[in-house]
């Protein structure tokens, strides 16, 4: 089996050989670039199973250069950003990253996360059928959550993509239907517990969720909110 390719974007050389030795010692196969014209350049020649994303960069930032990814594609996103940066992380997760590391970080922590991404990434079944079993389709809003191909499919049957984050989110939905769930539940459920408290990362995610799933997102009927609660998912009754 092939290793995962893992690239890694920093404008720090020193913080690039770091990275590239010790995810190498676990069999990675980790790629370096300083910028986002580089990435595009390593990206030309193979896909990423991975990018380690750092926000602040020379010439276009982390920000824009996740943006672009998310919009072509699905490759997971791991965004590095400063230890007091609270914006970057919520405009990194509003982007569509997996998940953030802030700075500095213990190397230990990056290999669990990276392994944890891959991990949900590579997680959906190989060569599923084109609609699947009727169980695997769950109603949310004006969309079904096909579990096997792990995207929102519409009524023609056209595939939305999904993080692995908000796949994992929304299976956690689909398993307790008309119960509320807290954040800390959604926390675990759709990703490793953030090195700080950061519950925001929940709601925002949300937001992303309801845009996709719902009829109108400013007035959400499928995933709502239960005031100082939680949020709960409600099936659609038709």
């Amino acid at each position: 089996m092939d290793p995962a390719r893992v690239v890694v974007v920093d404008d720090e050389v020193d913080i690039r050989a770091m990275i590239a030795d010790y995810l190498g010692r676990d069999g990675y196969a980790v790629l370096r670039c300083g910028s986002g014209r580089e990435l595009d350049a390593v990206l030309e020649s193979g896909p990423a199973d991975l990018v380690l994303l750092d926000v602040s960069l020379p010439g276009e930032d982390g920000i824009s250069i996740a943006r672009r990814l998310r919009a072509s594609g699905h490759t997971p996103i791991i965004m590095l950003t400063a230890l007091d940066d609270v914006v970057d992380r919520i405009v990194g997760l509003e982007v569509g990253a997996d998940d953030y590391l802030t700075k500095p970080f213990d190397l230990r922590e990056l290999r669990a996360r990276v392994r944890a991404v891959l991990r949900r990434a590579t997680a959906s079944p190989a060569a599923p059928s084109p609609l699947g079993d009727a169980g695997d389709l769950v109603p949310f809003g004006k969309v079904f959550l096909h579990r096997q191909r792990h995207c929102l499919m519409d009524n023609d049957g056209a595939c939305q993509r999904l993080t692995a984050t908000e796949f994992n989110l929304l299976v956690a939905f689909a398993g307790n239907p008309n119960r509320v769930m807290s954040r800390e539940q959604l926390l675990d459920a759709g990703t490793p517990r953030d090195d700080a408290p950061f519950d925001r990362s929940v709601d925002i995610r949300i937001t992303r969720l309801r845009k996709k799933v719902e009829v109108d997102a400013s007035k959400p009927q499928v995933i709502r909110t239960v005031r100082g609660a939680g949020y709960m998912y409600v099936p659609p009754q038709a």
